[in-house]
């Protein structure tokens, strides 16, 4: 939906820069942890949402106003993600052991990404009023995490079960 304003206004009112990132970071992170896993779902799922993430964030620069701190917010994220393969990559050479943090660092920075919307939540009770909570967007939230919690099970892999 915010993509669609996007297009529709040729603005970004209203819509937060910081999802697109966080989302993008999220993607990243769960495709490097499928690329050592060796798990094509996970790649297959991670590649295709970091590229529409991807694309979210350049669509968000082509409209904003303000490019600068769009493209000082991307190239921290860029510099974050090469410090981190770099951590990953050169500093745990024990393949388990990098799989473990990655997939605890992924497991961590998604659930911060589920319960970032419960900010909105003293909002909610408040106001007595569910206008800053899309509807859809919680029920594919939940049936997104539900079937990334079965996969998880069926694999026995805890971080992805998380």
């Amino acid at each position: 939906s915010d993509l669609r304003q996007m297009l529709t206004t040729k603005s970004v009112d209203n819509i937060q820069f910081l999802p697109f990132l966080t989302t993008d970071v999220n993607n990243l992170s769960w495709l490097g942890y499928g690329c050592l896993k060796q798990d094509w779902t996970l790649i297959a799922v991670n590649a295709i949402g970091a590229a529409l993430q991807t694309l979210y964030i350049l669509a968000y620069l082509y409209y904003s106003p303000a490019k600068r701190p769009v493209l000082l917010r991307s190239l921290l994220l860029l510099a974050v993600l090469a410090a981190g393969y770099g951590y990953f990559t050169l500093l745990i050479a024990d393949a388990r052991m990098r799989l473990a943090q990655l997939g605890l660092f992924c497991s961590v920075f998604t659930i911060g990404m589920y319960l970032s919307p419960l900010a909105d939540l003293a909002k909610i009770v408040r106001t007595k009023s569910t206008r800053c909570l899309s509807f859809p967007l919680t029920v594919a939230t939940f049936l997104a995490s539900t079937s990334w919690t079965l996969y998880g099970l069926q694999l026995h892999d805890p971080y992805i079960m998380v």
